[in-house]
């Protein structure tokens, strides 16, 4: 008999998912609210016993997947979509819970995200395709064909929404999927399979492994039936997978965090530029796109600082599931003190703080205040090495050169923000921005028709698109001569 906990009134199960059942462990792990750290669960604990029954589970379901027709597939998928809106409530509030972001963004953003990541590849699928050319009276015919078994890890900021993100391409491709959640975040993973099963998913296409990363995740990257690997996550650990899939040419998609520029001309709307400079401690900064390197024009420096932190001082901090809070906690006591070591480190080394610079203690336990550094030098760690928290940095510059220098100066490339009235600037400005994404006069404005992708040591890869499929499938181009049909003629 499977395991259940009551989350916010709602029953989620706590065993793995594997070839249509719950499968138990020998062992748990405590699955913590930020919220209090309280333990809301405690969860099955997955190794390399696990890894290999959901991959084979995985590969036994393939062929018939694969097989399945695309209008099918589609159907299957958009019966998830509405799976998920239907339990949009549950979600959310179990999802607060589990990883301490705000129950309102959950509701009005997060979770309609995650139904609308299933609609838009199940369409996508139906319209994929390349127009037939020829070649020297030769007809060339491109194809997508599914890869076989896909091996999704996710992080813990957006649990749902970016395990969709990942799960319906590769299903709406014809692969099979293992999924691994983030273990600080695993719940509504669980919960996707139920709606998955639902909606008429066949038992083994879509298998979650729960577990510890450095215990489970070597047996399931290297197991040699796994024919793709999507990873979100910390460079260190896209390393090691990098490492560990080079061994069997496994292809890997790697969204690995950044430092993001966020630079502002003195010919902008500033109002404007800086209500996004404070929208950057979104989820209490754990957000992999934020632009937590501000770098403001000279002449308007000054004026810029004072109206950011009149702004961000007045960011209500508090319990996620108050309507008021904009920005809740941290999401475990590891990454609360992870953050808390770089702030200390940067006041020890002198760098100014215009606002913040510790824990905030009115509400305890993960609550970190928005934290302001001013002009840490060039190369200092706390303007170098991404902090993935409520920490930002701002600098000034003289002129477009110094910021396009300055803004690439870091071993990331994920995404850039500028802010110009100058059209011509914002054009020069942004091709010369080492960046998967650039936004201009944005903020965080995403399409999945779009490429999305980190350059430099922000990752590998693009989704998204035809991306998403290029990826989850291997690319065919089938070549047919004009002649020699039996009967002399071509089809």
């Amino acid at each position: 008999m499977s395991r259940t906990v009551s989350v916010a009134q709602v029953d989620v199960e706590l065993d793995h998912w594997i070839g249509g059942r719950r499968v138990a462990s020998k062992e748990t792990f405590d699955d913590v609210s930020p919220i209090d750290e309280s333990v809301l669960a405690r969860v099955a604990r997955g190794g390399p016993t696990e890894a290999a029954a959901a991959v084979a589970a995985a590969s036994a379901a393939f062929p018939a997947w694969r097989r399945t027709r695309p209008e099918e597939r589609a159907a299957v998928l958009h019966r998830i979509a509405d799976g998920i809106e239907a339990r949009l409530e549950d979600l959310a509030m179990v999802e607060t819970l589990d990883n301490g972001a705000l129950l309102r963004s959950h509701r009005k953003g997060v979770m309609p995200r995650a139904a609308h990541n299933f609609r838009f590849f199940a369409d996508w699928l139906l319209k994929l395709g390349h127009e037939d050319f020829e070649t020297r009276g030769h007809r060339n015919h491109v194809s997508w064909d599914p890869a076989g078994v896909a091996l999704l890890i996710t992080p813990w900021n957006a649990p749902l929404m970016l395990a969709t993100w990942k799960v319906a391409p590769a299903l709406a491709a014809g692969n099979t999927v293992v999924l691994k959640p983030a273990e600080w975040s695993p719940l509504t993973a669980s919960m996707l399979c139920e709606i998955a099963r639902d909606a008429g998913l066949p038992d083994g296409v879509l298998n979650v492994v729960q577990g510890i990363g450095e215990e489970v995740g070597p047996a399931l990257v290297g197991h040699p039936d796994v024919a793709r690997i999507s990873f979100t996550g910390s460079v260190p650990t896209g390393r090691r997978i990098s490492a560990q899939a080079a061994e069997a040419l496994t292809p890997v998609s790697l969204e690995l965090g950044g430092k993001s520029p966020l630079v502002v001309f003195a010919d902008c709307d500033l109002d404007v530029a800086v209500s996004q400079a404070v929208e950057q401690y979104d989820n209490a900064g754990q957000v992999c796109l934020a632009g937590t390197r501000l770098l403001v024009e000279g002449s308007i420096r000054e004026e810029f600082e004072q109206k950011f932190v009149a702004r961000a001082t007045a960011i209500v901090q508090g319990d996620p599931r108050d309507e008021d809070t904009d920005i809740g906690p941290q999401v475990s006591r590891e990454h609360f003190e992870r953050i808390d070591g770089f702030v200390t480190r940067a006041k020890e080394q002198g760098v100014r703080v215009a606002l913040g610079g510790g824990p905030n203690l009115e509400l305890g336990g993960l609550y970190y205040r928005p934290t302001l550094f001013a002009d840490p030098e060039p190369g200092a760690e706390i303007a170098t090495e991404e902090v993935f928290g409520p920490v930002l940095t701002i600098q000034s510059f003289d002129d477009e050169a110094q910021a396009v220098v300055m803004a690439n100066d870091t071993v990331y490339g994920l995404a850039a923000t500028v802010f110009t009235g100058d059209p011509e600037k914002a054009s020069r400005v942004s091709s010369s921005l080492v960046a998967g994404t650039v936004w201009v006069n944005c903020f965080f404005v995403r399409d999945l028709q779009a490429p999305f992708g980190g350059s430099r040591q922000s990752g590998i890869g693009r989704e998204g698109g035809d991306w998403s499929f290029d990826f989850f499938c291997d690319v065919k181009n089938t070549v047919t001569s004009p002649h020699h049909w039996k009967g002399g003629t071509s089809p």
